[in-house]
C-alpha cells in the first residue's frame, strides 16, 4: 500500500534557461501541482553566463527541489551567433525576423537539451518534462514547432527502460507553445513570476544589462507593452 506522500508525488523536469519563458513554464508547472519539481539549465558554451545566474535565482525562488547545470561544449560546432564570433542581428523588424531560421538558431539545441532532459527524467522517475517553446512570435526555430516536441515524445517513449517497462507514458509539456509573449506576460503576472529575475538578452553588456536590440529584446518589450505590464528589464538605453 502506498505511503499518502508517494500517491500525491507528481515529479516533474522543468528545462529553466533564465529566461522569461522558462520562467512562466516553472510557474505554470507549480501551479498544475507538479512536485517535486527538478529544474536544468545548460552552460553550452553561449556568449554570456547571465541567464545561468538568473535560472539559478528563479528555481530557488520559486521552490524547486533541485537546480542542476548542465556543462556542454556546443561551442565546438558553432555556426550560431550564441556559439560563435558571429554578430548578433539588431534592430530587425517583425518582417525581418521572420523571413529566415535567425543565425542565433543553435543546431539541434532543443533536441540535445531534450535528450538530457529524459535522462534526468528517468533517474528521478518523473514521466513529465516542461520546456517553454513557442512557435509564435517570429522565432522561426525548427526545433520550436509541435511536430518536433510530439516526435521526440513518441521517441521518448521507445526510448528508456522507465516507459517500455509500464505504466504512464512520459510526456513533453509545452504550455507557451501556441502564445503570444504578451499572453505568456499576463499568465506569468497572474502566477505572481517576478520577471526583473528572468534575462532574454542575447548580447547584454558586462554588467547584464540587456542591449534592447536584439530580437529577442525587441520581442519581449513589445510582450510586455502589449500585455500592459511594467517592463523591469535593465536595458542599456
Amino acid at each position: 500500500m502506498p505511503s499518502p506522500q508517494t500517491m500525491t508525488t507528481r515529479p516533474a523536469i522543468v528545462l529553466l534557461s533564465g529566461g522569461l519563458d522558462s520562467a512562466t513554464c516553472l510557474a505554470i508547472a507549480s501551479h498544475e501541482g507538479f512536485s517535486p519539481i527538478h529544474t536544468l539549465a545548460f552552460d553550452y558554451g553561449q556568449r554570456h553566463r547571465h541567464e545561468l545566474s538568473a535560472a539559478e535565482k528563479i528555481s530557488r525562488a520559486m521552490g524547486a527541489a533541485e537546480h542542476r547545470v548542465v556543462h556542454i561544449d556546443l561551442r565546438q560546432f558553432g555556426h550560431s551567433a550564441l556559439t560563435a564570433d558571429i554578430a548578433i542581428p539588431k534592430d530587425r523588424d517583425e518582417k525581418q525576423m521572420s523571413a529566415d531560421i535567425p543565425i542565433t538558431y543553435v543546431p539541434a539545441r532543443n533536441t540535445i537539451f531534450l535528450s538530457f532532459a529524459l535522462a534526468f527524467a528517468e533517474v528521478r522517475q518523473a514521466r513529465d518534462i516542461f520546456i517553454g517553446v513557442n512557435a509564435i512570435d517570429f522565432s522561426g526555430y525548427p526545433d520550436c514547432r509541435p511536430e518536433f516536441i510530439a516526435a521526440f515524445e513518441r521517441m521518448a517513449n521507445l526510448a528508456t527502460k522507465m516507459t517500455v517497462s509500464g505504466g504512464r507514458p512520459l510526456r513533453i509539456h509545452t504550455p507557451l507553445i501556441e502564445l503570444t509573449k504578451a499572453q505568456i506576460i499576463r499568465r506569468g503576472t497572474e502566477l505572481k513570476v517576478d520577471y526583473a529575475m528572468t534575462h532574454s538578452c542575447y548580447d547584454p553588456d558586462p554588467a547584464g544589462r540587456a542591449c534592447g536590440r536584439c530580437d529577442s529584446c525587441i520581442l519581449r518589450r513589445r510582450g510586455f507593452s502589449e500585455a500592459g505590464v511594467a517592463d523591469p528589464t535593465r536595458y542599456v538605453d
